[in-house]
Formats: structure tokens, C-alpha cells, sequence
């Protein structure tokens, strides 16, 4: 053994893939060479719900290059009779199995071909008939068809403490408004796609995913195989958040290479992107408060309404925010969805969080201009001793303190809180800031780290880099477990042949994946204090942290943070510009300060982007979505991000033995709030509706004239 080095969990530190990744050498799920190789497109439904009549397959297989036109008549049989940790198979998994059409957008065939132009060119020209029913997409509040959704392991669906009428008919100061977001879509750089092909009896695939243990397990109850004969691998994912589970592209895949006994790659469109991997619910949202003249809050009510498909029930935690951030002695959250004839919407990066944050921190921010107090005072003013809701201890909690060093460094002191008073030409200008808030949750995992007879380590497990470093932070982990140089840490991660982890998803990852890799370091350092040497083959040491994560103490637990906002109002065309967005955040030991300012920094430009940018408009005549891509579909561009600055206050709980707390969705929490807030300081105009567009404003303007 060498020289012992410790202390590298909260030191900068450079990708340990960055090379291969500016360099071109790293390859994603599109990129991997595979003799042979086949190309499947997908065709989608042109109707909204219905029947198909007929697919005339007959002139497209005799096409050039064409080997294979798969649908519902001639498809392998899948079975959708199963479950996993998110609920039952969706339905869109059994892919060609039935006529029915229940969205725009439905999978109805798969074009084979030799090369990926001679397949695209192949499904443009199938023709496929339909028996086209009336649908219904029209998604408003106060939907006439809304219902309780089932509770599930992210939703508890009602929350109710106290009386809320009586404290609201009690309260010298009362906020009751209604506000929306739209349909929102992840957008990840890479597209989806899946190759696969048949060893033998084996079914390799390598994939953009973001757990290939649960995509594996899916594919083998689809078909019916043995676990141990599937095998999926994703090196590489380019972002994900949210969409990328099992979907119809890798089900698409292996029937086309079960069918051909070829490999067959399926990538999917930035088009079919859009209708085909999720999206975040619209919601119409009503926030009641009531407080005393000194701003302290009698009752909070949260009322959520989102909207899910007709074939599978998904619903978000919208009104999960003021659960755990304020205490209010009468509380009620609820949730409500409703049906309609559109894709199944799915987790998107702060699920629930991001919208709920939006109505109910511009509702705090109402509530303290009509109490005459300053935003953050009013915050503070509302901390809870323990959960508001659960009456759980909270784990740490150091929300007050970012916004206190927060208001420090933005300058808040500074700030006239009178709207519309900062002009220069033709800008108004303003400043706003929101509470951001993310649960810390960990799911058990399992790893292996072996000693080598290089002196090197190796870890083994099946943790999922979609783009966030988590590579670099479990070298990290590992290194500091084991007192050695990050150098000599080499890290097998993505392969459903590892030992199992949970995916990378609900800011759980991390803290999930670190666990298990410190706890087998530190049984394999134990080992290595006993052992003269190490053999050849070296020295394994496992660990499994079922146990540990089931037997940790309930407390409540989130990672917190402040979101400031400063934007320029343009009085003549409506323009909205973040001039300069700050974010504080509390959320536990920061293992790569490196990576992690760039997540924080990634959410907080999502904010922007939703808060000004982003809405999927859903066309009533014919059910899609128009302008279903990059043009048609606005984000936030270059331009239109400014100086954002990113930090973290000291969070430690000493209870926690990992005391790592997820930051992958805390950065978008709150953020398009603080805009909001900004916008109306700017102006004196609320705006309860996202986005925040310029013929809003300017509409806005011309009522408040």
C-alpha cells in the first residue's frame, strides 16, 4: 500500500470521463457499432383516439432495404400483466398489441430497414387507416370530471390538519388566487434509443437510460425471460431527467431484433420525443392563506389539479411544498386529476415541486405585500419547529440561514419595496425571491469495491451518470472510504449485470449510490488492515444497505435553499430579462462543489426557462401538440441566461450517516417564483400564469391602465 490520502468529498475535481466526452471518445446509446446492425423508425397514430383499421404494409416491405413492418396484426405477444416500484406496466409498454388509439401520437408500426434513411423514408409512406372517434383534451379548472387519485409512494393525495375555514374566517389578512402552469417537456439533449440483439439465448442491449436495472427487469416480464438472460447497459446517457425509464423505443428494439435475429437500433425523433417519453402535467392550482396583521399564518390551502392520460393514472405532488415548508395551525393540500385523450405525463426534474413552488410562493410573496412585511421576514416569520404536517423532527433545516446570507449577498437590504419604482429608459425593474425545497430520500443499493494487486481499487456498481458526474462523485466517495488518491479509483458503472442500485431519479441517486460504496469500502479497508497481501485476483468486500436505509430514523428530511431574482420589464414590447439570479441552498455535505454548482446552475436557468419560456400547446381539432420541437417548443437560450451566482451554507446532520442530500431537481424549485415576484416588483402587476410572455405583460399593463 502507498501513501494514504484522504479528505477529497468536498474538493473540486474535473469529471474523470471529461476527456472522453470532449474528445468524442465516449459513446452513447446511438453511437455503439454492432455488426449487421438494423434500423427501426416508428410510426405514430395521426389521430386522437380510435381504432386502426388497417396498416397497408404490402408496398412498404417491398420498398428498398425494408425488412420488416411490425403492428398490432403481426407483433410479438408481450405481457403488460406485472408491476414494478412505480406502479403497474404503463400500457404504452405493450406495444402493437390491440387496435385502440388513445392519444396522438400512439406507436401503431415499426419500419425495419437496412439503414436508418431507407427506414425513415419506408414509415413515411406506410399508410395506416383509422375509425376516428370524438377525443377530448381540453384541460381547464374546475374540470367536472376531476377525481381523488390513488395515493402511491410519491403522492399522498389529501393532507388535512385543523380547521382551515375557521382559521380563514379568523385571519385579519387573507390570500385566495388561482394559478397555472402549462404542459411542459424535458427536452434532454440526447434522444432516447435503444439498441438490442440476441447472444445466443441472451439479450444484450445497450440504452439511454436512467436505470438499467429496472429497464432489464422490465424487458424480461415483457418477454417473459429470465432476469439473468437480459443485460442492459448505458454508459453514457445525455441527460434525462424524468423521461428516460423503459419506454416504446426499447420494447420496439428487441421485437424488431427477436423478429430478424439481427441487432436493431431505434432512436427516436426530436419529434417523437415529444409524444412518446412523458411530459409534465399542466396544473390549475388554488392557493388560500389566512394570517394575523403580523403575517404569522392561521391556514394555508393548496388545491392541485392536474391531468393524466385515459389509459394509465400519473399524478404529481403539487401541493406537497407547503407540507413541509410552513406552519400553519389549519392545513388541507389535495390533489385532483382528470382524464383525458393525451400521453401519460411522468416525472419531470422536481416533480410536483416546481409548479407547487410556483403558486405558492407567489401566494407568500401576496400575502406579505398585503401584511405590509418584507418577503423574507414573513418566511422566517412562518418556520416550523418540526414538520407541519407529519409532526416529524426535522433532520437539519437551515432554510432561514440562506436566505439570510442570501439577502447579504443580493443586496436585499438595499431594496425599496414599493413596485414600480426602478426605471432605466424603457426597463422596469425588480427584484423577488421564493424558498426552495427538495425531499432527501435514499433506496437501498448494493456494490462491490475490490482491492487490485496493481494497488488500484475498482468499484463495481449499478449507479447511472445521466450527465451529472455522478462517476467523478462516487470516485470521490470511494476515495476518501478508502484514504487514496482518486487516481487509483476506477469506477464500473450502467450495466444491469452489476450489483443492483436504484436509479438516477429524485435527487436520490447520490446519497442512494454513496451509501453502499462507502459502506463496502470501508468492509473492504477493514479487510485489507488484516490481510499480509493481495492475491491476484485481489480483494472484494459487498455491501447491501437494505438494512440500513428501512432502519434510519423517520425524520423529515429535505435539502433548502433561497431563490433571488432581479429582471428588467420592457413598458413597450413586454420583453421580461433575468438580469441576475442568485440561489443559497442547503442541502447536506456537497461531494464535488465542481459538478454540483453546475446542477444547481442547470435548474436554476430551468427556472428561467419556465418561468418565461416554456408551454406545449395542445391542439383542441386534431388532439397533438403543435410545434412538437426545438422550434416550436421554446427554451431558454444563451441569451437569454444572465449572471447567476451559486452557493451553499454549512448543513450538517450528524444523525445521518451518509449526510448527503440530493441537489438534481432543488435549483428549478422556486425559481420561476422568484421571477414572478420580481416581475410584479417591477411592475405592480401579478402574473399567476406561466409562462410569463410578453403579450401577458403587455395585456396585463393595458387592464391595470
Amino acid at each position: 500500500m502507498t501513501t494514504t490520502v484522504q479528505g477529497f468529498v468536498g474538493t473540486a475535481h474535473s469529471r474523470v470521463e471529461g476527456r472522453d466526452k470532449v474528445t468524442g471518445a465516449a459513446r452513447y446509446a446511438g453511437d455503439v457499432p454492432f455488426p449487421e446492425l438494423a434500423y427501426g423508425w416508428l410510426v405514430l397514430s395521426t389521430v386522437a383516439r380510435g381504432r386502426v383499421r388497417s396498416v397497408e404494409s404490402g408496398p412498404v416491405a417491398a420498398m428498398l432495404g425494408v425488412l420488416a413492418v411490425l403492428h398490432h396484426g403481426n407483433a410479438p405477444t408481450v405481457n403488460t400483466d406485472w408491476a414494478n416500484m412505480g406502479g403497474p406496466a404503463n400500457p404504452i409498454l405493450g406495444l402493437f398489441q390491440h387496435d385502440r388509439i388513445p392519444h396522438y401520437g400512439w406507436p401503431v408500426a415499426l419500419v425495419v430497414a437496412e439503414t436508418p434513411e431507407q427506414a425513415r423514408e419506408a414509415a413515411e409512406a406506410l399508410v395506416v387507416r383509422y375509425d376516428e372517434e370524438l377525443h377530448d383534451v381540453a384541460f381547464f379548472a374546475g374540470h367536472p370530471e376531476a377525481y381523488t387519485p390513488a395515493d402511491t409512494f410519491m403522492l399522498k393525495a389529501d393532507a388535512e390538519k385543523g380547521d382551515v375555514e375557521a382559521e380563514l374566517a379568523a385571519s385579519a389578512v387573507v390570500v385566495d388566487e388561482e394559478y397555472s402552469t402549462p404542459e411542459e417537456h424535458h427536452s434532454a439533449m440526447e434522444p432516447h434509443g435503444t439498441t438490442a440483439r440476441w447472444d445466443g439465448d441472451r439479450l444484450e442491449v445497450v440504452d439511454s437510460n436512467q436505470t438499467s436495472m429496472l429497464v432489464a427487469s422490465d424487458l424480461a416480464q415483457l418477454f417473459s425471460l429470465d432476469p439473468a438472460s437480459v443485460r442492459v447497459r448505458s454508459e453514457h446517457v445525455g441527460g434525462a431527467f424524468g423521461s428516460k425509464g423503459t419506454g416504446p423505443q426499447q420494447v420496439a428494439a428487441v421485437m424488431g431484433a427477436s423478429v430478424l435475429q439481427r441487432p436493431v437500433r431505434v432512436v427516436l425523433t426530436r419529434r417523437q420525443v415529444f409524444f412518446l417519453t412523458g411530459h409534465r402535467s399542466p396544473t390549475a392550482q388554488r392557493v388560500r392563506l389566512g394570517a394575523d396583521p403580523d403575517g404569522r399564518l392561521r391556514a394555508l390551502e393548496h388545491e392541485a389539479l392536474g391531468r393524466t392520460s385515459s389509459v394509465y393514472e400519473y399524478s404529481d405532488p403539487t401541493a406537497g411544498p407547503g407540507r413541509v415548508l410552513y406552519y400553519a395551525e389549519g392545513h388541507r393540500t389535495v390533489h385532483r386529476l382528470v382524464r383525458l385523450d393525451v400521453p401519460t405525463p411522468t416525472q419531470m426534474r422536481a416533480p410536483g415541486d416546481a409548479p407547487g413552488s410556483f403558486a405558492l410562493e407567489c401566494a407568500l410573496d401576496e400575502l406579505a405585500e398585503k401584511c405590509d412585511i418584507d418577503p423574507i421576514d414573513l418566511r422566517i416569520r412562518n418556520e416550523p419547529a418540526v414538520g407541519p404536517v407529519s409532526g416529524l423532527p426535522f433532520g437539519s433545516r437551515n432554510l432561514v440561514a440562506c436566505f439570510r446570507e442570501g439577502a447579504r449577498r443580493f443586496g436585499w437590504a438595499e431594496r425599496d419595496p414599493r413596485p414600480g419604482l426602478r426605471r432605466e429608459g424603457r426597463w422596469l425593474l425588480g427584484t423577488g425571491t421564493a424558498s426552495t425545497l427538495y425531499h432527501t430520500v435514499a433506496a437501498p443499493a448494493s456494490a462491490a469495491v475490490t482491492a487490485e494487486a496493481d494497488g488500484t481499487f475498482t468499484v463495481h456498481i449499478n449507479a447511472t451518470d445521466v450527465g451529472t458526474g455522478a462517476r467523478t462523485a462516487m470516485t470521490l466517495v470511494a476515495a476518501d472510504a478508502l484514504e487514496t488518491d482518486p487516481a487509483r479509483i476506477r469506477i464500473r458503472i450502467a450495466d444491469s449485470d452489476l450489483p443492483p442500485a436504484p436509479p438516477a431519479g429524485a435527487s436520490m441517486g447520490t446519497r442512494s449510490w454513496g451509501w453502499a460504496v462507502m459502506a463496502a469500502a470501508r468492509d473492504l479497508k477493514q479487510q485489507l488492515a488484516l490481510a499480509g497481501s493481495i492475491p491476484p485476483e485481489g480483494v472484494t468486500a459487498r455491501s447491501d444497505t437494505t438494512q440500513s436505509v428501512f432502519g434510519l430514523e423517520h425524520k423529515e428530511r429535505s435539502a433548502y435553499g433561497a431563490q433571488f431574482a432581479e429582471v428588467a420589464v420592457d413598458v413597450t414590447s413586454g420583453e421580461v430579462r433575468v438580469r441576475r439570479m442568485l440561489g443559497i441552498y442547503a442541502a447536506g455535505r456537497i461531494v464535488n462543489p465542481l459538478t454540483a454548482r453546475s446542477q444547481f446552475t442547470g435548474g436554476m436557468i430551468w427556472g428561467i426557462s419556465m418561468a418565461l419560456h416554456e408551454e406545449a400547446h395542445r391542439d383542441q381539432a386534431s388532439g397533438g401538440l403543435v410545434g412538437a420541437d426545438l422550434a416550436g417548443y421554446h427554451i431558454a437560450a444563451h441569451a437569454d441566461v444572465p449572471a447567476i451566482e451559486v452557493d451553499w451554507v454549512d448543513d450538517v446532520d450528524p444523525d445521518d450517516p451518509v449526510d448527503i442530500k440530493g441537489i438534481g431537481e432543488i435549483g428549478i424549485v422556486g425559481a420561476a417564483a422568484a421571477i414572478a415576484n420580481a416581475v410584479w416588483h417591477a411592475t405592480g402587476v401579478r402574473h399567476r400564469h406561466l409562462p410569463i410572455r410578453p403579450d401577458r405583460v403587455l395585456l396585463a399593463g393595458a387592464s391595470r391602465a
